[in-house]
């Protein structure tokens, strides 16, 4: 089977089990744990960050980074796609209690005027704005990546407000590679950051949310709220640190073979896809004239998973596990459900 449902179903390398077996442990809680401090630094190396603290999910690292920034009653603006407002299951709303701001953006990216128009008058009336939310790259938009360039003038309008900027760079390391600019800068125009380790980098658990020490000794206290508290936890960190330190390289593979998908599809017919619009390892693609669900299960039957994301809207995602070949072999999938 030819897996292109998500970069979460990547398995352990033989290399990275032996690190994972290796592993010296301590109880986390307590802060104990060698190997979950040496992952929480070698993050705030690469990006520039103060402190950090390990998840076992992005989920739980957008919102604790959220619950961090606000109160209940407060809001937060964010794209209209994004992770923390779609996919998190009604979070901000359940475990912060706070309100939604949203943009309506480009493939998920939006600008500093579209931030300054989105903000409530100071007024008992309205809600208090705290944070701005920017990811990247953008999950619904296609792995969109945001320019450098655009995402500071995004903080910048925040800064002016007294707004904080959170960045869920759950594939920051895509973005790197994809534009050649590092984790550190465009971290740097972000108070604080969530990275995910299981998806891209192919570790089998857990983010990491860096900040300030300040922010993230407040957000280790919603870690725990939430059940995120882990003991020995070395066991996984070093699966993570391991994918930090050799997977992000490689990482253009990914996005290479996302582009020959992307163009395979492209010029097959009830397929409505440009391949200029894939910039990392995520591959959205409309189909014309039947559900996506249905191509999704005469795909299934070739030997070949992706995901219906609308009812006419297909995702496919690249990762460590997919070779070039697996590539040519989806592609001959897809021919013949298509007809292509």
């Amino acid at each position: 089977m030819i897996d292109l449902r998500s970069d979460t179903i990547t398995r352990p390398a033989e290399a990275m089990r032996q690190a994972m077996a290796r592993a010296e442990v301590g109880d986390d809680v307590l802060g104990d744990d060698p190997t979950v401090h040496a992952l929480e630094a070698r993050t705030c190396e690469v990006l520039g960050k103060e402190a950090a603290v390990y998840m076992p999910s992005g989920t739980m690292t957008n919102q604790a980074a959220i619950r961090t920034w606000t109160e209940p009653g407060d809001e937060i603006v964010l794209e209209a796609c994004a992770h923390s407002y779609f996919y998190e299951s009604g979070g901000p709303a359940a475990l912060s209690g706070v309100m939604c701001r949203l943009i309506e953006g480009r493939r998920g990216v939006f600008t500093a005027e579209q931030v300054r128009s989105s903000l409530r008058p100071k007024n008992e009336h309205f809600p208090r704005t705290k944070v701005v939310c920017i990811e990247n790259t953008h999950n619904r938009g296609g792995g969109t990546v945001w320019p450098v360039a655009r995402m500071a003038e995004v903080a910048a309008a925040a800064r002016e407000a007294g707004l904080g900027v959170h960045l869920d760079g759950a594939r920051l390391w895509n973005a790197a590679v994809a534009s050649g600019t590092s984790e550190a800068e465009y971290a740097r125009h972000a108070d604080s950051v969530s990275v995910c380790f299981s998806k891209g980098l192919g570790a089998p658990v857990g983010s990491a949310l860096a900040g300030s020490a300040a922010f993230i000794a407040r957000a280790r206290r919603f870690r725990k709220m939430f059940g995120g508290g882990m003991r020995q936890a070395g066991i996984v960190a070093a699966g993570a640190l391991y994918a930090l330190e050799h997977h992000r390289g490689r990482l253009a593979e990914d996005h290479a073979h996302a582009r020959r998908l992307a163009e395979g599809l492209a010029g097959m017919p009830g397929v409505d896809l440009d391949p200029a619009t894939v910039e990392t390892n995520i591959v959205v693609f409309g189909v014309v004239g039947r559900p996506a669900a249905e191509v999704v299960a005469a795909v299934a039957e070739q030997g070949v998973r992706v995901l219906a994301t609308g009812p006419q809207m297909i995702r496919a995602v690249t990762h460590l596990d997919v070779s070039a070949e697996d590539i040519e072999g989806a592609l001959a999938a897809f021919a013949s459900v298509f007809g292509g």
